[in-house]
């Protein structure tokens, strides 16, 4: 818990400072490149996190590697995190950014799963009535699971809308044997 709560600190300082200079999406992108790179590349996350090479070589080879290719002020954050040995957090500040730049933007991701895989035009069209339906911008993540035999499942939040035909099935069994049947 204490982890979230410093990651979220951390999101939100770094979501005033890009405020104030180059922009929420460019820092945004800073971010998740950032986060990228260091779930595709272990040797990189072991760099950072190991706390026998010093602090200046860790913010001098960061400079050397972002410079120019991120905004400055973000490097300058990033040097911060490192002096404050907060290295661990930085995947954690990069999930809490993007969620405080959906928030901004008026975005939701909704996780959908369908009993197969969706035509782009069925997937524009889910994202679509899901945009209507919740009063944001639906990103929709589609997940296949032939288990559910057809219809559609959608998570957002802590909300769920089970319109599966497995769920229908199984409460009309339910129905039926509850029913009581007519003596004759």
């Amino acid at each position: 818990m204490r982890d979230h709560i410093v990651a979220r600190s951390y999101a939100e300082t770094l979501f005033d400072l890009a405020e104030r200079h180059e922009g929420l999406e460019a820092y945004g992108e800073a971010m998740e490149r950032v986060a990228r790179i260091l779930d595709e590349n272990p040797e990189a996350r072991l760099f950072l996190e190991t706390p026998r090479i010093a602090s200046a070589e860790k913010k001098r080879v960061l400079s050397q590697a972002l410079e120019g290719r991120v905004p400055g002020h973000f490097i300058d954050f990033l040097r911060v995190i490192i002096d404050k040995r907060r290295q661990r957090a930085l995947r954690g500040i990069a999930t809490e950014f993007a969620a405080l730049l959906d928030e901004r933007f008026g975005r939701a991701h909704v996780e959908v799963t369908l009993a197969r895989k969706p035509s782009a035009e069925a997937e524009a069209q889910i994202g679509r009535k899901l945009s209507e339906m919740i009063g944001k911008t639906a990103i929709p993540h589609i997940r296949v699971n032939p288990g559910i035999l057809g219809g559609i499942v959608v998570k957002t939040g802590d909300t769920v809308y089970d319109g599966s035909l497995r769920r229908r099935l199984e409460s009309m069994r339910r129905r039926l044997l509850a029913a009581s049947l007519p003596s004759a």
